[in-house]
């Protein structure tokens, strides 16, 4: 994307007088501005300088940021579509009741309570997967409501803090995700430009734990297959025109921790098809400040649809176990390390998680889900990996049940042996 589209976009939102992002925000002028708790450096947000209370502050790469990570997914709150929208409408806009959403897919509303029990669990980054398409008060523009921005940086402040690093993205954009094809390619370049300008600019000035993420298991509907050469094109477009403007709305931006995905979210279509293109970064910076991201609910017969009761050679003794394994696992990571890693590139695994299964040895079947985990986490990290576990509130057995804590009673930790798996306790 050219810089002088990039300047146009920037122009064009400014002539709308229902946009309520300001090309320059400052932070401090918001009540939920994460330095108003009077916590310190530790909830402080930098000056474009990359200063906080005048003092210098040293501004991380990429693999710095994602180096130690063990980050939770606060799923199924903010990417939920409006109430009595159907979750897979195209449609952009507000209707009534958008600001309801939070809790649209049956979960209780965030609580700064509910933040400070994900740290005192132990984790150290919360990834916010963020729906915006039903808050869009201007198409044109792509203006985001100011009520509901308002109460995403109010939840940002809570993780900040209390010193956890915050990924937001662009998720559930069904305009978007559902149509990497070459007819709305153009068009939808620009609303996503126009729509990281608006989200970018209300977040310039925050500090560098917070981190961008792109888009989101960009796929056509219903196939989660191979891609085509179209459908690769177009999200390498996508990664592009985020990066591009991002960087163009200046501030601590022009260095903000931005991470680009492959196509789904699948590793292997960014890795085996050979069509995954690193954007280019305007600003001269290189790969320094920017990460892929990928998914890895592998094997899924196992950590998704629960065909498999046990995963790894360790437990093949107690029952069937799929082909994909120990090394599987761990040649796969080493393969994203000579792939990416290698260049300089971050490596964010956004999403991660084995729903809760079990038919007979249940006592069994725990244990293996937490050698799974602590498997994972152990070799992510080994490599320099952020880890993001999947937690959408959902208890039982079966499918995609990857509930941890229990929102509705204070946060109760239901999946103990994920945690077990995580953190060794």
């Amino acid at each position: 994307m050219k810089r002088n589209f990039l300047k146009t976009c920037l122009l064009i939102a400014s002539m709308f007088t229902t946009f309520s992002c300001s090309a320059s925000p400052s932070v401090m002028d918001t009540p939920s501005d994460p330095s108003a708790s009077g916590n310190g450096s530790a909830s402080g947000t930098p000056s474009a300088s990359g200063n906080t209370n005048g003092t210098s502050e040293s501004i991380p790469t990429a693999q710095q940021w994602n180096k130690d990570v063990i980050g939770w997914n606060l799923g199924n709150e903010f990417e939920c579509s409006a109430p009595g929208q159907d979750g897979e409408s195209m449609q952009i806009g507000n209707p009534d009741g958008s600001i309801n959403a939070e809790t649209a897919w049956g979960n209780a509303v965030v609580t700064k309570k509910m933040i400070v029990a994900v740290k005192k669990a132990g984790f150290n980054a919360v990834r916010i997967p963020i729906r915006w398409q039903c808050h869009i008060t201007n198409a044109q523009a792509m203006s985001i409501d100011k009520a509901w921005i308002a109460r995403i940086k109010e939840v940002v402040g809570w993780c900040l803090g209390n010193d956890l690093k915050v990924i937001i993205n662009v998720h559930h954009e069904k305009w978007l995700e559902g149509r990497p094809t070459y007819q709305y390619k153009d068009e939808n370049c620009q609303k996503l430009a126009l729509l990281w300008m608006n989200i970018a600019s209300e977040f310039a000035n925050y500090d560098y734990r917070l981190a961008f993420a792109g888009t989101n298991e960009v796929h056509i509907k219903d196939n989660w297959g191979k891609p085509t050469a179209e459908n690769l094109e177009v999200q390498n477009a996508y990664n592009q025109t985020f990066v591009d403007m991002v960087r163009a709305t200046g501030g601590n931006n022009l260095k903000r921790h931005l991470i680009v995905q492959t196509y789904v979210c699948n590793p292997w279509f960014g890795i085996e098809n050979g069509d995954f293109i690193i954007p280019k970064d305007a600003e001269g910076n290189g790969n320094n400040y920017m990460s892929v991201e990928f998914h890895y609910y592998q094997p899924w017969s196992y950590a998704g649809d629960c065909t498999y009761d046990y995963w790894g050679d360790a437990y093949k003794q107690y029952g069937k176990i799929p082909d994909s394994n120990e090394k599987s696992m761990t040649d796969f990571f080493n393969t994203v390390v000579n792939t990416w890693s290698s260049k300089g590139l971050g490596i964010v695994i956004g999403e991660w998680g084995v729903t809760d299964h079990y038919k007979s040895n249940s006592e069994k079947v725990h244990e293996n889900m937490t050698y799974y985990c602590k498997f994972l986490t152990t070799e992510a990290r080994k490599r320099g990996f952020s880890t993001f576990v999947w937690d959408n509130n959902h208890f039982g057995n079966g499918s995609e049940k990857y509930g941890i804590f229990d929102r509705f009673k204070s946060m109760k930790v239901n999946a103990p042996w994920i945690l077990e798996g995580i953190f060794g306790k």
